[in-house]
């Protein structure tokens, strides 16, 4: 009696790599047809008035008495606006106010670009998501912000309406800015996206060749070294931003310390059950190790800030909270006060390569919705607050 055939692993990997690819595409064409290109919503002025900082009375008085220009109305008089118009009022409210900066929040002069990466060493801990949903809340408070994915599965290069696979398969990636061999200027390979206010360096599977290349330009000492390559290549542009987001892979390579070296602020995401903490204490050990030997070789250290963020969390569940407790006591303050909520609306936003902020609240029920943005809204309004401590603002 004879078996099944044996499989030829290679050409059944390829098969179902190929099948998927041609799938995704599909899926994309038909969520954001015809040309495969995303846009993003306008915002209700309710939802306006919370990014402006104002309240929805004085945001209609200002239209009222003509100090901002019209944006779209609705035929039933209802008002929505885009970031570019948020931004425009911005800048109106700002010339006016008795304190310059109360509404442009940016960098003033002697402020240094923020550079924050979001890491774990777990895949699932919800890094991409933290790192978009950072991203893109910076950029509607009116923050230029620049958003670089040096994962080489590229979610966040997707989630912007990428396909890595076809789009940076063989350039276009952080990886020509960061390689060793006739590297591209960094500004050559930043996108413009669909988000006013928010650019993206993409990532991309190519990325795994810095991994592979880097102990041969260690031997042959090539300059600048891998843990410098990141924060030299990142010179050329950081004026043009206020803070830039790394969403770093789940692993402990090459580029994952060269985006540490980068950094100004590093935020740990964290599921709050005892085997992700067990393995973020190996994460932390092994992070330690490293860094120390990337030190001793000249690497910079300073770091700004460093935050744990509790993401997937489920008040209602007994362990999480006594998990969260655990680490509140050990980490004290470097705990975010503000856990990232398991949500629902979250996940099925994703379905259509979407954050929350992208989707209508009407998409969902609005209980889900609501509770969802306010924990983002939580989390992502703590970053900023660190990022004001680091320019010395109260």
């Amino acid at each position: 009696m004879t078996g099944s055939p044996p499989i030829h692993i290679n050409t059944r990997i390829r098969e179902n790599a190929e099948n998927l690819a041609a799938a995704l595409e599909h899926h994309m064409l038909k969520n954001f047809a015809p040309d495969a290109r995303k846009e993003l919503r306008l915002f209700s002025a309710g939802e306006a008035a919370e990014l402006l900082g104002i309240s929805s009375s004085f945001l209609r008085k200002l239209h009222f008495d003509g100090r901002i220009a019209d944006v779209f109305t609705t035929s039933g008089g209802r008002r929505h606006y885009s970031v570019a118009d948020l931004n425009a009022i911005r800048a109106v409210l700002d010339n006016t106010a008795k304190t310059q900066g109360s509404y442009l929040k940016g960098r003033r002069t002697d402020d240094k670009v923020q550079v924050l990466s979001f890491l774990n060493f777990k895949g699932g801990s919800g890094k991409t998501t933290s790192a978009i949903h950072a991203a893109q809340r910076f950029a509607l408070k009116g923050y230029r912000v620049l958003a670089v994915d040096i994962d080489p599965q590229a979610s966040l290069t997707t989630l912007f309406g990428y396909q890595p696979e076809v789009d940076f398969l063989h350039s276009g990636s952080i990886y020509d800015a960061i390689r060793y061999e006739d590297p591209l200027p960094f500004s050559s390979i930043i996108q413009k996206t669909y988000f006013t206010g928010l650019d993206l360096a993409p990532g991309g599977l190519i990325l795994q060749e810095f991994e592979h290349e880097t102990p041969t330009a260690l031997r042959n000492n090539l300059q600048p070294p891998f843990f410098a390559r990141m924060a030299t290549a990142l010179q050329e542009v950081e004026a043009d931003y206020d803070i830039i987001v790394f969403d770093c892979p789940p692993q402990l390579g090459y580029l994952t310390m060269s985006a540490l070296c980068a950094s100004t602020g590093v935020l740990i995401t964290v599921v709050p059950n005892m085997l992700d903490v067990a393995s973020m204490s190996q994460f932390l050990q092994m992070s330690a190790d490293l860094l120390d030997v990337v030190s001793n070789a000249g690497a910079r250290m300073e770091f700004d800030f460093l935050r744990f963020l509790i993401n997937r969390y489920e008040p209602s569940d007994g362990p999480q909270q006594q998990v969260v407790a655990f680490l509140r006591q050990l980490f004290d303050k470097e705990v975010m006060v503000a856990p990232m909520l398991k949500s629902t609306a979250i996940s099925d936003a994703g379905l259509t390569q979407q954050t929350i902020y992208e989707v209508e609240r009407s998409a969902f029920h609005r209980s889900t919705y609501d509770r969802a943005v306010e924990s983002l809204n939580s989390v992502n309004d703590e970053i900023e607050s660190l990022v004001h401590q680091a320019w010395g603002r109260v």
